[in-house]
């Protein structure tokens, strides 16, 4: 499994591996769409994530460990799920820029 994200084109999602526990997480391109308030390209996407991806990483162990998900078991993050880690961030909670 590579440790990078990418785009897949089959599930209009960007994917990437959760790191120990054998697994993908998907996030679709619509979660991308309500988080940054536009339609998003491809780029846009992949952007979005390198900015935030310890966010996107957080929010999917997060989501594992709330929803009992078992090992080697994908999932998917809505943007609900980004953006309550997103609000935990305390920069981001008031209003400064990462």
């Amino acid at each position: 499994m590579t440790e990078t994200a990418h785009w897949r084109d089959d599930i209009r999602s960007l994917v990437f591996p959760v790191r120990g526990h054998g697994a993908i997480c998907a996030v679709h391109r619509g979660a991308f769409r309500t988080l940054l308030g536009a339609e998003p390209s491809i780029e846009d996407c992949l952007g979005y994530f390198r900015r935030f991806e310890a966010t996107f990483r957080a929010a999917a162990d997060a989501k594992i460990a709330r929803k009992g998900i078992l090992a080697g078991i994908s999932l998917h993050l809505t943007s609900r799920d980004i953006a309550r880690k997103l609000l935990e961030d305390p920069q981001i909670a008031s209003g400064d820029p990462p």
